[in-house]
């Protein structure tokens, strides 16, 4: 372990742990904690469960679409001078303070807690709009893929921790419900801000464009419409967001709907937690392995890999007919989801110029946030359509296969590293 941890340097490390802070936010709110009190305290008030989920998909919806409308230009705005460090507190404490301030809410308000889900969600996004961004002023262009394949693996681990301690205490019965998911709340928000803590320390902003007026507004305004057009011209960024919406759509289908097609197939909630725990522990090891061996492959062939890998999963999930198949799916989506995510990522880090890092950072968040928007109606509507929801699977490899094909394209000839 110490071998491992003097393979980074200081700020590499410090950038390395804020994914391990945040992260808790993903699997403790997102996941599990927060769905499970917002049904219950819904259903204690008489709403309906149809419309209980409903409103809670469209505070999703209403997050992802206001994060990545601002994307772009908070992006922009936080390549200028000193501008990106103070716009990631922000975020960081608005996301932190709404999870804190769950705690305070009573048995029958189920709309205030959708308010402060939805701005912990907005905090947590746009932060990490800023977070990627300082990937690269932390370390080398030769070392983005191990230092984001590190985010990823800790980020896993980081995120397990509080929320095996919140399921010890929630299966103990040593406290009362109310009292464990309160201090589920108080757990997430700590582990959040004190472990951002060696970010706000270490990490600085390097890469900055100099604003072109004295009023930043229009100055940012400016500079977006300028990166926009050069944009269009650069077709190996074009192809590789495209590309990128395409297979990371696929990769967020199966993450949100994995559990809903489980309990379809007839698995229990506590071999769905199962199931969910498989996933982050094997993410661990096979993200930092992703990033070693991206070193040696190149990028590329390795986010082929992981493209390969999850047409492998859709393929076998056609034929479930026991629980260890599911385990065994789920070993294969923990090898290779942290690896997707956290080289398409430095790969884009890599075909992008430094000055332009936090504004195409922002153009590379609106494709993430919209991640699974397309596979998740395919698939919807194939199951309603057909009565199984395995058989939209299908569509879900045609978007891998387009999205490997784009990716392909996107080849930067200059970069002898990718």
């Amino acid at each position: 372990m110490k071998k491992l941890f003097s393979t980074y340097t200081k700020k590499e490390f410090s950038w390395i742990i804020q994914d391990w802070a945040n992260s808790a936010y993903s699997l403790m709110i997102t996941t599990a904690l927060f769905p499970i009190l917002y049904k219950s305290i819904a259903s204690n008030a008489g709403v309906t469960d149809a419309n209980s989920t409903a409103y809670l998909g469209y505070t999703n919806a209403i997050g992802t679409i206001t994060v990545a409308v601002m994307a772009p230009f908070l992006g922009t705005l936080a390549d200028f001078p000193g501008f990106r460090k103070k716009l990631f507190t922000i975020a960081t404490l608005l996301g932190v303070f709404s999870v804190l301030f769950m705690i305070f809410i009573g048995q029958g308000s189920w709309q205030w807690l959708l308010v402060l889900y939805g701005f912990s969600a907005i905090g947590f996004s746009t932060a990490n709009i800023f977070y990627d961004a300082s990937l690269m002023d932390v370390t080398s262009r030769d070392r983005l893929d191990l230092v984001s394949s590190a985010g990823f693996g800790f980020g896993y681990i980081g995120s397990v921790i509080p929320f095996l301690i919140f399921m010890v205490l929630q299966f103990s019965g040593w406290l009362e419900d109310a009292v464990v998911v309160n201090i589920g709340f108080l757990l997430t928000a700590s582990w959040w801000f004190l472990f951002t803590i060696p970010y706000w320390k270490n990490v600085d902003q390097v890469y900055t464009d100099q604003p072109s007026q004295t009023n930043i507004i229009a100055s940012t305004l400016a500079s977006l419409k300028e990166t926009l057009t050069e944009l269009v011209k650069d077709k190996v960024i074009v192809y590789f967001l495209i590309g990128y919406f395409f297979y990371i759509d696929g990769v967020g289908t199966i993450i949100k709907m994995a559990t809903s097609i489980g309990s379809d197939q007839g698995l229990t909630a506590t071999q769905l937690i199962l199931m969910l725990l498989v996933v982050q522990v094997v993410a661990f090891p096979c993200s930092i392995i992703y990033g070693i061996l991206a070193k040696r492959w190149g990028t590329r062939t390795m986010l082929f890999v992981g493209i390969g890998t999850y047409i492998l999963i859709c393929l076998m999930a056609l034929s479930l007919s026991s629980f260890m198949d599911f385990i065994l799916i789920a070993i294969l989506v923990g090898s290779a989801q942290g690896g997707i995510q956290s080289l398409s990522r430095s790969y884009f880090g890599s075909i992008i110029p430094l000055d332009k890092n936090n504004q195409l950072f922002g153009f590379y968040n609106i494709f993430g946030k919209f991640s699974s928007v397309l596979g998740t109606t395919t698939l919807a509507i194939i199951a309603q359509l057909t009565g199984d929801s395995l058989k939209g699977l299908f569509v879900i490899v045609i978007q891998f296969m387009v999205g490997a094909f784009l990716l392909w394209k996107a080849k930067k000839p200059r970069t002898k590293a990718v």
